[in-house]
């Protein structure tokens, strides 16, 4: 596939991560997780803010009634409509924080958790619920990263970006259980590791390249069949906005290499890249 990516943002993140389209807002929300910042961004008029947070921050979802839910270093926060924060579930861990999170299609937030020395089972996946029930779904994770559903709400795609993997699993709407977990691709060794993801409303799933400087988007059967190369080695997570949902969004990361490239850290567009699904805000 050929694709002509431009730079909605010109940044230097460290960790630039977890694209996600506010439709109640019409702005782009993206967050730096090393350098403790929330992004937003307008692409109608170019506006942008920015909110720094006390800990590391691995996630922010809009929630339903207004404000955003945060996946931080020491448990699930709230941020309230009026700049209130608010702990929903506090479970610090020594040497862990917050990675990637999700909403589900039933408003629950999946909050993925890793160590710092991204040590073999020092991660977790649970399942948050909107009155701070946690339970969890996943206990033996290295780096719990890319997560996320296909249309119709029966499966959720997964990385524990060590394995080079992305799994799915079989996802219950009404229970918000999952079981089954198996391999839906992987990523070849000398292609990079599999970052966050995003499912797109023909049901394929787009993988962001860590060390990889690309996206791929699988079909369904799990066929690699697009492959969108791009300038920024880390790259590392994608979603899809704009008020048709055609415009794809890229995070990248400058942590790392002494010499990064000059976009590391940006936060890229592929104008008209596919059709994204509208993302569910979290119920809490």
């Amino acid at each position: 596939m050929t694709a002509a990516y431009e730079v909605a943002v010109r940044a230097e993140a460290a960790l630039g991560e977890g694209p996600t389209w506010d439709p109640q807002a019409g702005r782009l929300l993206w967050i730096d997780i090393l350098g403790c910042r929330i992004h937003t961004y307008d692409p109608g008029t170019g506006r942008r803010t920015l909110r720094r947070t006390e800990q590391h921050v691995g996630a922010a979802k809009p929630r339903a009634g207004g404000g955003l839910v945060l996946n931080l270093r020491d448990g699930i926060r709230l941020l309230d409509p009026d700049g209130t924060f608010r702990w929903l579930h506090r479970d610090p861990v020594p040497g862990r924080r917050a990675n990637d999170a999700a909403v589900a299609p039933d408003g629950s937030l999946w909050a993925g958790t890793m160590r710092y020395d991204e040590a073999p089972g020092g991660g977790t996946l649970s399942r948050v619920t909107g009155d701070g029930t946690v339970e969890v779904a996943l206990d033996d994770v290295a780096v719990s990263n890319g997560t996320g559903w296909s249309p119709d709400g029966r499966l959720m795609y997964y990385a524990d970006t060590p394995t080079r993997r992305v799994d799915v699993l079989d996802h219950d709407p009404d229970s918000g259980r999952v079981t089954g977990r198996r391999t839906f691709a992987v990523v070849e060794d000398d292609a990079g590791f599999p970052d966050g993801l995003t499912v797109d409303a023909d049901g394929c799933v787009w993988v962001a390249l860590w060390e990889g400087g690309a996206l791929r988007r699988y079909t369904p059967a799990g066929n690699l069949d697009r492959v969108v190369p791009l300038p920024v080695p880390r790259v590392t997570a994608c979603a899809f906005g704009g008020g048709d949902l055609t415009d794809l969004y890229v995070t990248t990361a400058r942590t790392g290499p002494s010499a990064p490239h000059p976009l590391a850290g940006s936060l890229l567009v592929i104008p008209g890249a596919g059709r994204g699904v509208a993302q569910p805000a979290f119920a809490g």
